[in-house]
């Protein structure tokens, strides 16, 4: 509690002279420094410390979140008549400030009750950003005289809890990864810009490191093999090594690894032309992560049970305390036996996109018709789209699409012009520029739907409404594409950027029936736990926490995420392990904590000012 200061009792003037008269006739022979001492020793004495006028106030909730768009809650409380010193004329005051802003919320009504005053208000504040680094303060006045001094004050809240705000929509922040926008109108049945995931598993025997060549490993190659084909540009590939908790399955993780490397060799014999710098081996031991996976899409058991080991599988305890639980919960038993064996696996996640380009003749044709100005070409409209989509550069892109507004009279052109500007306008820090860019793809965007009716156009307008702070717009052009768009991958595009807008609106029930997808793209994870954490279903948010740091460990949110799980269920040592993480993969989220309310507890804590350092 802040104090105002100290209130210094006004006494009356009888009983100050009836002190004095006192001290006269009971020391009238001492020398006269004593008595000025003793006098002196006896006003100070009555004295009397600060009244707390404030101490019965309580908030509700007792820390402010954001709900929608604005801040509410619930202030109540008393103040005394009668006590040592009796409140004249108290009003109180309500004031919500930050360093550079300040908002007057008005005085609060006082109910006078026999033994005090009583009062009760409710508040709902239109949020703004800079309330995240404010203060909401109780502040009590007491006499005739205006003044603009308080008697007492006391904080009420520091911040507001608002994890909406971390929502990602495609924003650029220093020292992260540019997150690519805009869908490109492409010549193929897939998006070529969309980056394809493949998973595939092989199973080992019990305790066993040996591949064997089984018909379902056979399948599973054969399914490999149709990947790589479709999509040759292969970006990474992630093989990971599991145990089921079996004990002839080892007390170590090298079984897992010997696997790993097993599938590995395989792989490099059977696809010879990827580099070996694009295998990644790891293996997981003594983690139900996996397990957890497997039973979401398990019918085995009943729901209710399922919840049961789902709460169990997220509480945090150690791999054995959480086994034997597990164990307790009718139904496991079926479990183990039918999902414990599969386990015995390696698992291998492919990232890799399709070939496309032109050959040496198309493109020494493409380079004359990009120099001359006839107004003819020698390429039809899908070699040019295809010269488009063959090269990273945007500044060739820009060459070539503006090159094909001259040629042909189709959306392709202006809406992939206008993907290349939201890409650039991504790559500066200047906003004014950033905004023109904005403004020029806005007009080709336009353009491309007056040509033609297509969703990705309207995509495209949604998302820089997006980017722009244009919710409710952005929300209304996605959900008009949202009924354009065949092809699944698109939908999913589509739909991130809309679960991630319905969570800003506060909706965040539909938001998780948005996010009912298979992602790449960590943030779509990061996205989706918040939709469920805001929902209060912290374990499904800890599961897509925990997907979103598999999908990408250095992204760092997904680790905040598991933070923030941490602090509500009031685990310290797990909130700020996580925190850790989160900060050395992203310094960015240093701020973010520093200020964070759900953290505040955590603050007391020695290692959190060693793990949150603000440079």
């Amino acid at each position: 509690m802040d104090s105002g200061g100290l209130v210094v009792t006004k006494i009356k003037i009888k009983s100050f002279f009836s002190i004095i008269q006192l001290n006269i006739r009971m020391f009238k022979n001492l020398p006269l420094l004593f008595l000025m001492f003793f006098l002196c020793s006896s006003l100070g004495a009555i004295t009397v410390p600060e009244l707390k006028y404030l101490e019965n106030t309580t908030l509700a909730p007792y820390k402010l979140k954001l709900e929608g768009d604005s801040i509410r809650f619930e202030l109540k409380g008393t103040i005394p008549i009668e006590s040592a010193i009796t409140a004249k004329t108290p009003k109180l005051k309500l004031v919500y400030y930050s360093p550079n802003e300040r908002i007057e919320l008005g005085d609060i009504p006082l109910n006078r009750k026999m033994a005090f005053y009583e009062y009760q208000i409710r508040k709902s504040l239109k949020f703004e950003k800079w309330m995240l680094d404010g203060v909401l303060e109780l502040q009590y006045f007491q006499g005739k005289k205006e003044t603009s001094i308080p008697i007492e004050k006391k904080v009420l809240a520091r911040g507001v809890i608002a994890p909406q705000l971390m929502v990602k929509l495609g924003e650029v922040y220093p020292d992260e990864p540019i997150p690519n926008v805009g869908l490109y109108i492409t010549t193929g049945l897939l998006d070529r810009e969309m980056t394809q995931s493949g998973e595939f598993t092989f199973q080992f025997d019990l305790g066993s490191a040996q591949f064997k060549n089984t018909g379902s490993q056979s399948r599973e190659i054969s399914r490999l093999e149709e990947f790589i084909k479709d999509f040759p540009e292969v970006i990474s590939i992630k093989i990971t090594g599991l145990q089921s908790p079996e004990s002839e399955e080892g007390k170590s993780s090298k079984l897992g690894m010997d696997r790993a490397l097993a599938v590995k060799n395989r792989l490099k014999a059977n696809f010879s032309g990827v580099p070996d710098s694009l295998l990644k081996v790891d293996s997981r031991w003594n983690d139900w992560f996996d397990l957890r996976i497997l039973l979401r899409d398990y019918e085995g058991v009943s729901p209710q049970r399922k919840d049961e080991m789902y709460a169990v599988l997220m509480n945090n305890e150690s791999f054995l305390q959480q086994s034997s639980r597990l164990k307790q919960i009718p139904g496991f038993t079926q479990v183990e036996k039918d999902l414990i064996p599969r386990l015995r696996a390696v698992t291998v996640s492919i990232l890799a996109k399709p070939r496309i380009g032109l050959d040496m003749e198309q493109t020494s044709r493409l380079n004359q018709s990009l120099k001359n100005d006839t107004g003819k070409t020698e390429l039809s409209f899908a070699e040019w789209a295809l010269a488009g989509e063959s090269t990273n550069s945007l500044d060739e892109k820009a060459a070539i699409y503006s090159k094909m507004t001259e040629y042909f009279h189709s959306p392709l052109p202006y809406n992939n012009m206008a993907v290349v500007r939201m890409r650039q306008a991504q790559r500066t820090l200047d906003y004014q520029s950033k905004e023109l860019l904005w403004e020029e793809a806005e007009r080709l965007l336009n353009q491309a739907y007056r040509i033609e009716a297509n969703p990705y156009s309207l995509h495209n307008l949604g998302q820089i409404l997006a980017l722009k702070g244009e919710y409710w717009e952005a929300y209304k052009k996605l959900s008009d594409a949202s009924v354009g768009f065949q092809n699944k991958d698109l939908i999913k595009v589509n739909e991130a950027i809309r679960g991630a807008l319905d969570i800003l609106r506060g909706d965040y029930k539909l938001a998780i029936l948005r996010f009912d997808y298979q992602f790449s793209d960590p943030k779509d994870y990061f996205n989706k736990g918040l939709a469920h954490f805001l929902a209060e279903d912290y374990a499904k948010a800890n599961m897509a926490f925990e997907e979103s740091v598999f999908a990408g460990r250095n992204f760092g949110y997904g680790f905040y995420g598991l933070a923030m799980i941490g602090a509500m269920s009031g685990q310290k040592e797990v909130a700020l392990i996580q925190l850790s993480k989160a900060i050395s993969s992203n310094k960015q989220l240093a701020k973010q904590a520093f200020s964070d309310p759900i953290f505040e507890e955590l603050r007391e804590d020695k290692d959190f000012s060693s793990i949150v350092r603000i440079d």
